[in-house]
C-alpha cells in the first residue's frame, strides 16, 4: 500500500511479541516515544515486572533517549544497565516495573 504519490508507502502495523525483552534495532528511532511506555504497560498488565530494553551500545544515543523516556514513564521502579555479557552489557537496560493494583 502507498501513501501520497512520490511520498513513502505506509507501513502496515506489526504485532510485537510481549516476552519481557524488546529490541530497538528494528525500529525507527521516532517510534520510541510511544512505543517504549505502550510496551511497558503492556508487560505491567501481564505481569511480567522485569524488562530488557535493547538499544545497542553504539554513541550512547539511544541509550541516553531510552533512560531520559524511562525518567518520565510511569510504571517504573527502577532501571539498570545490564551488568554481564549474558544480559547484554552496556548495549541493554534492565527495567524493573511496579506491580498493577
Amino acid at each position: 500500500m502507498s501513501g501520497e504519490p512520490g511520498g513513502p508507502p505506509y507501513k502496515e502495523p506489526v504485532a510485537i511479541p510481549i516476552v519481557g525483552e524488546l529490541d530497538l534495532h528494528t525500529f525507527n528511532p521516532k517510534e520510541l516515544g510511544t512505543l517504549l511506555p505502550e510496551y511497558l504497560a503492556e508487560c505491567r498488565r501481564r505481569g511480567i515486572l522485569e524488562v530488557r530494553v535493547v538499544h545497542g551500545k553504539g554513541t550512547g544515543t539511544l541509550r541516553r533517549a531510552v533512560h531520559a523516556l524511562l525518567d518520565r514513564t510511569p510504571g517504573v521502579e527502577s532501571y539498570r544497565l545490564a551488568g554481564s555479557p549474558a544480559e547484554g552489557g552496556w548495549g541493554a537496560t534492565v527495567v524493573v516495573l511496579k506491580s498493577v493494583g
